[in-house]
């Protein structure tokens, strides 16, 4: 009997942190994620694009340049390739109209930073559920 190869999921990570970036890598990697990581808005998509598609996109809201999470979120929702994509946005931005904010532009969850890393995994395993 032949086994069926699965692929694991793969993760778009945009994060311009160079520690929340080390530790997503390590944490989503020993998680068995197949991960596209990026460091701003505008190699995120390019990644992305690149990438062949991801399950799962986890934006820092607060990036450099032009194209924050926020406006990364409006890209993807403006795309029909990319319209049903879930997006986790990860943020240190706590106040309630930041999450409205977030949630108004298309994203499909929002995590405060500093964040447990079991909630993390938790919320990315029910993101993807809904793929």
């Amino acid at each position: 009997m032949e086994r069926e190869s699965r692929r694991q999921p793969r993760l778009l990570i945009a994060e311009d942190d160079p520690d929340v970036h080390v530790l997503l890598e390590m944490l989503l990697g020993a998680a068995g994620y197949d991960l596209v990581m990026a460091r701003d808005g505008a190699a995120a998509l390019s990644a992305l694009r690149e990438s062949g598609g991801v399950d799962l996109a986890i934006l820092d809201v607060a990036m450099p340049g032009e194209l924050d999470g926020l406006a990364v979120t409006r890209e993807l929702r403006a795309d029909p390739a990319y319209d049903a994509l879930p997006v986790l946005l990860l943020t240190a931005r706590t106040q309630d109209a930041h999450v409205a904010e977030g949630l108004a532009v298309g994203a499909t969850d929002y995590l405060i930073k500093p964040f447990d890393s079991d909630v993390l995994l938790a919320r990315i395993s029910a993101l993807l559920e809904l793929r």
